[in-house]
């Protein structure tokens, strides 16, 4: 059985997924409000898609989730520099984002270069 969790980019993906849940957690709701939704969504769905992508016997279907992964980590991105952008959340919190989901595609980048498709 293959254990995700061992996985350095899965892990990685947590950690981001913490930043992500921890920053919303202090902003105030009606200002965040679907960013919030649309964030947090994203981050579960780059751990989730790896951890399936990973349980896949194919090189081709990790392939597809790993390009799954990598969308939802640009849409992170995107939403996090609305976030920045519109000064909702303090400058700092943003920035620890950004630079976890720039390690982040480049790490699903790396793994996808890997795989033979």
């Amino acid at each position: 059985m293959k254990d995700n969790k061992k996985l350095l980019i899965w892990q990685k993906a947590m950690n981001m997924t913490d930043l992500v849940f921890d920053m919303y957690e202090e902003q105030p709701w009606q200002k965040v409000a679907e960013l919030k939704g649309q964030s947090t969504r994203a981050a579960i769905s780059i751990v989730s898609n790896i951890a399936e992508g990973n349980s896949r016997r194919s090189e081709k279907d990790k392939y597809r989730f790993m390009e799954y992964a990598l969308g939802s980590a640009f849409e992170l991105e995107t939403q996090t520099l609305v976030l920045q952008r519109r000064k909702w959340a303090p400058i700092k919190e943003p920035e620890q984002i950004l630079q976890a989901v720039g390690e982040q595609q480049r790490m699903l980048q790396g793994f996808m270069a890997k795989l033979k498709v």
